[in-house]
């Protein structure tokens, strides 16, 4: 499909996904950051994968969660597989006693133009994504338990993918939206994608912006498309001599500024029944900026996964 969804889809598929807006990016998302990671180290570093997939089958949940569903894809895709599956893990884990909520996001502080000094910002929680993906990091490379390293470099192919949604380093304060908590990274910032579609978080809307589809050929498919563009090669991201977490965090949160929240000049609604629309040519300026997110998200996993591995 050209550029893959189009813009229509898009919105179909923004107006229907049911799941939950404090995700980054939905599950499927994350998928294809892990496999657009597996996919460049199979290319570039084959002898990676073997040493990462040994140490996911360390996992407490590998025989419960995951055995079963590989079971389900032909032998040679089920390492690939299993690089979705870690990737997506710490959302499945969600209620679970692995559940670490504040490990998903930084909310670094906006405050548009124009808004009174009355209005405060708050500085992130001490515990956020860049803390505790450096400990994950830590715990990896160290003398630890096989466990708790393989429950540690799950986090570390979810946090990649955090880090670069751009809703997940940011939370906006305005007159409306005041502290301590702001509009708590868009997942209080209501929008509609068309005048006809029901209201939905624009955290959501983001979430829902790489694929809806969480199986396994889909999202396969999907990696593969993104990262065989020519606008997407890795050669075409100067970004990734970058080896500083915080300013990939500082990146998404200027991806937000900018493109997201458009220097604050987009409008939303506190209201979770009756979100403002989105201005007619958002989604065409959006959705590539979410694929470049994803893929280089992809490409600094697989970065982080050879380091860690070295």
């Amino acid at each position: 499909m050209n550029r893959l969804l189009t813009t229509i889809a898009l919105a179909a598929t923004v107006s229907v996904c049911l799941c939950s807006s404090a995700l980054a990016w939905n599950k499927a998302g994350h998928m294809v950051s892990g496999a657009i990671a597996y996919r460049d180290l199979k290319m570039s570093h084959p002898d990676v994968i073997p040493k990462i997939i040994a140490i996911l089958k360390q996992h407490p949940e590998f025989s419960t969660r995951w055995e079963p569903r590989l079971r389900q894809v032909p032998d040679d895709e089920r390492n690939l597989y299993l690089f979705m599956l870690a990737a997506r893990w710490p959302d499945d884990a969600r209620g679970t006693s692995f559940d670490r909520p504040p490990h998903h996001f930084i909310d670094l502080p906006f405050k548009p133009p124009g808004e009174p000094s009355s209005v405060s910002t708050v500085p992130p929680d001490m515990v956020n994504l860049l803390t505790t993906i450096k400990t994950n990091i830590e715990t990896v490379k160290g003398a630890g338990a096989d466990a708790e390293k393989a429950v540690a470099l799950c986090w570390i192919f979810h946090q990649a993918g955090d880090v670069h949604q751009p809703l997940h380093c940011i939370s906006q304060f305005r007159t409306d939206y005041p502290p301590p908590e702001g509009d708590r990274g868009g997942t209080r910032f209501y929008i509609r994608a068309r005048d006809t579609s029901s209201t939905i978080s624009l955290h959501k809307f983001w979430d829902d912006l790489i694929l809806g589809s969480e199986r396994f050929a889909t999202v396969r498919n999907r990696a593969t498309v993104l990262s065989t563009r020519s606008d997407l090669a890795r050669a075409t991201f100067p970004e990734l001599s970058d080896k500083d977490i915080s300013s990939w965090a500082q990146g998404s949160f200027d991806v937000a500024v900018e493109s997201v929240y458009r220097h604050g000049d987009l409008s939303g609604s506190k209201d979770k029944t009756d979100g403002e629309v989105l201005p007619d040519d958002y989604i065409d300026d959006v959705k590539p900026i979410a694929e470049r997110r994803i893929a280089l998200a992809g490409y600094r996993l697989a970065n982080l996964l050879k380091e860690l591995t070295d």
